[in-house]
Order: C-alpha cells, then sequence, then structure tokens
C-alpha cells in the first residue's frame, strides 16, 4: 500500500533525513521519500501500520496532518 502524508515542520533536508530515516524503520515500510520541499512523506508498507507510522513522524518533531 502507498500513503502520501502531508506534514508541518520538515523545513530543510536534514529534518525530512531524520523523518525519512524514522519512517524507513518502522516494521512493515519497504520504502519511504520525505519531501521538505512538498511538506510531504510517500511511504509504501504492509499491514495496519498507519499509526506506527506517524508516531516515527511525530517523534521528529514534524506534525503530521493527514
Amino acid at each position: 500500500m502507498q500513503k502520501k502524508i502531508y506534514v508541518v515542520g520538515m523545513f530543510d533536508d536534514d529534518t525530512a533525513g531524520k523523518v525519512q530515516s524514522a519512517v524507513s524503520a518502522v516494521a512493515g515500510v519497504t520504502s519511504c521519500t520525505a519531501s521538505a520541499a512538498k511538506s510531504q512523506v510517500l511511504v509504501d508498507f504492509e499491514g495496519a501500520i498507519d499509526d506506527a507510522i506517524n508516531a516515527a513522524i511525530s517523534s521528529t518533531g514534524v506534525e503530521v496532518l493527514g
């Protein structure tokens, strides 16, 4: 399954890298690309892990919009 998540607070490539690393570490995530320019995270994953993905994003100080 692929999901596009819009976020607030990912202002630079450093923060995007932290978000990408945190989400990629979630079990079931097969790929993740975070874009500061677009304020979005594209995630490919298996299973019902939406809450874990959102928690990983939030743990980096970035707010999930949906």
